[in-house]
């Protein structure tokens, strides 16, 4: 069946906070913006989480038949990641312990981090902009901000008027900050500081003599803030208004909220109409962080190289994994659920090698409940997907096609017993959905060679046995297989298949 490109889909609106009907700014066509990475440091599991949701988001909607720009920007400047505008950006940090030039830095971690979306099957953006290649975008826009009132510049760095802003607009719009909440919190501002009010935050720092990183300005040498860079390429390349801008939970205060700000400041409109955010990950119940010693990069997790693991995984075995929540719920890790989305992931995995290969065949009747059944199923996989991207759910369906598949692969169930379409539908449904979709793919062909061959062996052996009437024999060849979960299925002419549970 071909793609339907028009088809509703609910979306949570971090903004709103509601389910909302998605309509599209122009027709047939998706804007999407994700915050990308700071190249300083190889990339963390919570980063990965929040690029394979948009990557499942962005997959839908081009399998849907919408054309998607994907923006996902890298963040090379080596600016100041924190509200308080102050200490040492990370990027000539690390530039001068290691004695190379900050562009190193940024060119190693930026090819590792590419290399991890890669193992992952994360599929690149339409665009990748840089932070260092929008310089003089950036000072255009506090230029723009300076002549409306709502940025000022002391001695050579330059400041957004949060207290001026919030005259006309809403600052706290998106995460919910109370203006005055925020003014009587945190430390007062005392001589020193050259900010008018304490949750005004930095567009442009002027650099020290020993700052790596920077650039000529009206303001003298210095380094953008944290959040301009994302407000100038998000609407340089979707629009002063576009539909969907993500990132982790944590960015949406203050950088989210910042980045409407200055949009809506520089451009007299709100810059995105949905706002949506993954959430973040706990291990065993625990928040992953440094300091608990319980964070772990993909190379440890593939490897089991941590003393959190007990073993390695493979990388399709995590995204699997990370499908099994949806992207707004708190995702756990723990050697015991990984082991079961190993199991899992290897169950839809088999039967999506068993449906490639199963070939309709017409008889004289048709099964209707069977036939209703599968026509139900598939459009399922629509519904749940179109539900705000509900991975969870749609996996769920995803299981019971499987048990259909295994159904029609041991002689319980007969493919002739449906219409050539309903079969079509069906078979292509589950091969898109898994592959398109969500981008699980299939065990690398030589451990599925490898793992038939083996299983082969002992169906024989156990087929000589039943022949020979050994049926202690056959029974313990069953049972040993099950035990290691690999389930033998007896059909009706005597014919003998598997599925790893």
């Amino acid at each position: 069946m071909e793609p339907i490109k028009e088809r509703p889909i609910q979306i949570t609106n971090s903004l709103t906070g509601a389910k909302e009907l998605f309509v599209p700014q122009q027709k047939g066509y998706v804007g999407i913006y994700v915050c990308g990475p700071t190249v300083y440091s190889d990339v963390h599991l919570g980063n990965v989480r929040t690029f394979l949701s948009f990557d499942t988001i962005v997959r839908y909607f081009r399998f849907l038949g919408y054309k998607v720009r994907y923006v996902r920007n890298i963040t090379d400047v080596g600016h100041l990641e924190s509200d308080a505008d102050e200490g040492e950006d990370k990027i000539g940090k690390k530039a001068r312990l290691e004695k190379l030039e900050p562009m190193e830095i940024v060119k190693r971690y930026t090819e590792g981090f590419h290399e991890v979306m890669r193992q992952f099957n994360i599929l690149p953006p339409s665009l990748e902009p840089t932070a260092t290649g929008h310089i003089i975008e950036q000072i255009e826009i506090i230029k723009t901000l300076i002549s409306k009132g709502l940025a000022y510049e002391t001695n050579g760095s330059v400041y957004f008027n949060v207290r001026k802003y919030n005259e006309k607009e809403n600052y706290g719009i998106l995460s919910g900050r109370n203006i005055e909440e925020l003014m009587a919190s945190g430390r007062e501002l005392d001589s020193q500081d050259e900010k008018r009010d304490k949750i005004d935050f930095a567009l442009w720092k002027k650099a020290s003599p020993q700052h790596i990183m920077k650039w000529p300005s009206p303001w003298g040498d210095g380094f953008p803030g944290w959040h301009i860079e994302c407000t100038v390429m998000s609407t340089k390349y979707l629009g002063e208004t576009f539909d969907i801008h993500g990132g982790g939970m944590d960015l949406k205060f203050p950088h989210h909220e910042c980045e409407i700000a200055q949009a809506t400041g520089a451009n007299g409109k709100s810059p995105v109409k949905y706002w949506m955010h993954s959430n973040m990950l706990t291990v065993n119940g625990q928040k992953m962080s440094k300091s608990l010693g319980n964070s772990f990069l993909p190379s440890e997790l593939f490897s089991g190289n941590n003393k959190v693991l007990e073993r390695g995984f493979s990388a399709m075995t995590v995204r699997f994994f990370m499908l099994q929540s949806h992207y707004s719920s708190t995702l756990d890790f723990s050697n015991d659920a990984l082991v079961a989305a190993e199991k899992g992931y290897k169950k839809l995995s088999n039967s999506l090698t068993a449906i490639k290969k199963l070939s309709y065949a017409a008889s004289g009747s048709t099964d209707k409940a069977l036939t209703d059944e599968l026509r139900q199923i598939s459009e399922e996989c629509y519904t749940t997907m179109s539900d705000d991207f509900n991975t969870a759910k749609t996996l769920a369906v995803l299981f019971e096609m499987s048990s259909r598949i295994n159904d029609f692969k041991n002689g319980a169930k007969k493919i002739s017993e449906v219409d050539s379409d309903t079969f079509s539908n069906f078979q292509s449904t589950y091969i898109n959905f898994m592959e398109k979709v969500l981008g699980l793919t299939e065990e690398t062909e030589g451990n599925n060679n490898l793992l038939d061959g083996a299983v082969n062996v002992l169906i024989n052996l156990r087929k000589k046995a039943r022949q020979d009437k050994n049926f202690a024999l056959s029974d313990k060849i069953r049972d040993d297989l099950s035990a290691i979960g690999i389930k033998l299925m007896d059909g009706k002419e005597g014919e003998i298949t598997y599925t790893v549970d």
